[in-house]
C-alpha cells in the first residue's frame, strides 16, 4: 500500500472514530468479514472523547429556536393507492410461504437456501436501513395484513374499528419486548440460527401466533406494541425522509406520503412508556453482545478456548445470561443519566416523561451503526440471496436467471474496496452522530425550555456515551474466536 494511500485511509479512519462519540450499539449483528484497523484503539477513544467535546460545544452554539421549526417542516408529495396495501401484503406472504417451503425441501446449505439468506441479509439487514432512510415500507408489505383482514371479515370483525394502539391491562410495548428478547436469543445464542428446516418451522409458529394475536387484540394495536419487527420497523422508520400519514387500518382513500428532514419525527414523537424504552434499548444491546460474545476476552472469561471454540451448544447457559445482563445493564445506565441530567437540570420535569422523550434520540446513531456494521454481509449474502431464489428447493431450475451467478465473495477484500467501504462506514456514521446530536438537542429543548436547561441534563448522558464509545471501540480492536 502507498505511504500517501496510508495515510489517507488511516485519515478515514480516524474520522470515523472521532465521529462514534455517543454511540449506541447496533441493531443487528456485524458481517463474519472486518477489516484490521490501522490506528492504536487508544488514538479511537481519545477521538471520541474529543468528538463528545465538540457535541456540547455544538449544543451550546446552536439556537434551539430555528431547529425547532425545521422538525415540524413538512412537504406535502403524492398520494399511494391505499389498495395497493392489500395486494402487496398477500404477495408478501405468498414470498413467505414460498420461503418457508424452501426452507423444509430446499438445500440444507445455508448459503444455498433463500430462507435464511432473505430472512437475516434482507429483511433483518437490508429492510432496516430502507425503514430509516426511505419510510415505512413494512406498512405496504407487512405479510400479516392480508391474511389478517380475510380472516377479520369472515368472523365478522369491524375493521373500521381497528384504531386502538393500544393493549388491555397496561401492555404496551412488553409483548414486542419479549419476542424480541427471543429474536435476539435465536440470532446470537441458539446454536442453528441459520439451519433452513429450524427456521422455518420457527417462522411459520412465529408468523401463526401473530396472526392470532392480531385478530384478537387488532391488527393495528398488535403491530405497533406486539409483533416485534413491525414495532421496531415504526420506529425506526420515524427517521426517514417520506412520511404516511395514517387514518386507521379502516381507510379506503389514498395515503398521503410527505416529505421531512431526516429524523425530524424523532423529535416529535410521542413519549415512550417504560416498555417502549426497554425495547428499544433491548433492541440496541442485542449487537453489543454479539461483539461481545465473540471476543478472546468473553470467551476466556467462560473458559472457553478462543482458537478451539466448540460451538454454540457448549456456551447456551452462559451466553443467554450475557445477553439478559448486556440489555439490563444498558437500560439501568441509561436511567440513572437520565435521572441525573434531571437533577443537573433542576427542572421538575417527571422522569418517565424524560426517559421517554431522549430515548428517541439514540435511533439515528444506531441506523448508522446497522448500516457500517451490516454492509459487507449485505454485499456479499445478497448476491448468494440472488443465486439461491432462483433455485429455492436445489432442484436445477433457473426461475430467474440468477442460479448460475457468480458469487464476488472478495467484493470487500482488497485496498480499493477497504478504502471505498471505509469511508462509507465512516460517512454515514458521522451523518448519523450529527443528526443524533440535532435530535437530542431539540428534543432536550422542547423538555425543558431552556437552551441551558437543556445541555446540562445531557452531561450524564454524554459521559455514558464516551463508555459506551470506548466499549464499542475496544469490541471493535479486539480478537474474535467465535
Amino acid at each position: 500500500m502507498r505511504q500517501g494511500g496510508i495515510r489517507r485511509f488511516g485519515g478515514t479512519v480516524m474520522l470515523g472514530g472521532l465521529a462514534l462519540l455517543q454511540a449506541a450499539p447496533a441493531f443487528a449483528h456485524a458481517g463474519d468479514s472486518g477489516f484490521v484497523l490501522l490506528l492504536p484503539t487508544g488514538y479511537y477513544l481519545a477521538g471520541g472523547a474529543f468528538a463528545v467535546a465538540l457535541s456540547f460545544a455544538i449544543l451550546a452554539a446552536v439556537p434551539p429556536g430555528p431547529l425547532d421549526r425545521l422538525a415540524a417542516w413538512r412537504m406535502k408529495l403524492f398520494s399511494a393507492p391505499i389498495e395497493w396495501r392489500l395486494l402487496l401484503s398477500w404477495i408478501s406472504c405468498a414470498v413467505f410461504l414460498a420461503l418457508v417451503a424452501a426452507g423444509y425441501w430446499g438445500s440444507r446449505d445455508p448459503l444455498s437456501n433463500p430462507l435464511p439468506l432473505v430472512f437475516w441479509t434482507m429483511l433483518w439487514g437490508a429492510l432496516a436501513i430502507v425503514e430509516g432512510l426511505v419510510g415505512d415500507v413494512w406498512f405496504w408489505i407487512n405479510p400479516w395484513y392480508g391474511p389478517w383482514r380475510l380472516l377479520a371479515a369472515l368472523t365478522g370483525r369491524k375493521i373500521a374499528e381497528q384504531t386502538d394502539a393500544t393493549l388491555p391491562g397496561g401492555l404496551a410495548y412488553w409483548p414486542a419486548a419479549i419476542l424480541f428478547l427471543a429474536f435476539a436469543w435465536l440470532e446470537l445464542v441458539y446454536p442453528a440460527p441459520e439451519d433452513p428446516g429450524r427456521l422455518a418451522t420457527i417462522l411459520l409458529v412465529y408468523y401463526l401466533a401473530n396472526l392470532l394475536a392480531a385478530l384478537v387484540f387488532g391488527y393495528r394495536a398488535w403491530m405497533r406494541h406486539g409483533e416485534c419487527l413491525s414495532a421496531f420497523f415504526l420506529m425506526i422508520s420515524r427517521l426517514a425522509l417520506l412520511v404516511g400519514r395514517d387514518a386507521g387500518e379502516g381507510q379506503t382513500r389514498d395515503r398521503p406520503i410527505d416529505c421531512a428532514l431526516p429524523g425530524a419525527r424523532l423529535a416529535s414523537a410521542e413519549t415512550l412508556p417504560p416498555s417502549g424504552v426497554v425495547f428499544l434499548l433491548l433492541a440496541l444491546s442485542s449487537v453489543s453482545f454479539d461483539g461481545l460474545s465473540r471476543t478472546f476476552a468473553w470467551l476466556g472469561f467462560v473458559g472457553v478456548n478462543p482458537l478451539e471454540f466448540p460451538g454454540r451448544s457448549a456456551v447456551i447457559g452462559v451466553n443467554t445470561a450475557g445477553l439478559v445482563g448486556m440489555a439490563a445493564a444498558l437500560i439501568g445506565v441509561f436511567l440513572l443519566a437520565v435521572w441525573l441530567g434531571q437533577r443537573l437540570s433542576g427542572d421538575a420535569i417527571p422522569f418517565r416523561r424524560a426517559t421517554g422523550a431522549l430515548a428517541w434520540s439514540i435511533i439515528p446513531i444506531s441506523l448508522a451503526y446497522h448500516i457500517a456494521h451490516n454492509l459487507t454481509e449485505i454485499l456479499v449474502n445478497s448476491q448468494y440471496a440472488l443465486a439461491a431464489i432462483s433455485d429455492p428447493l436445489a432442484k436445477g431450475w433457473d426461475l430467474f436467471g440468477t442460479a448460475g451467478l457468480h458469487v464476488h465473495a472478495g467484493i470487500t477484500a482488497g485496498y480499493d474496496s477497504a478504502w471505498v467501504i471505509w469511508n462509507t462506514q465512516a460517512a454515514v456514521i458521522i451523518a448519523g452522530h450529527l443528526l443524533a446530536v440535532l435530535v437530542a438537542h431539540v428534543v432536550a429543548w422542547r423538555l425543558h425550555g431552556s437552551g441551558r436547561k437543556a445541555l446540562l441534563s445531557q452531561v450524564p448522558l454524554a459521559l455514558l456515551m464516551v463508555f459506551y464509545t470506548a466499549f464499542g471501540l475496544w469490541l471493535l480492536a479486539s480478537p474474535t474466536g467465535a
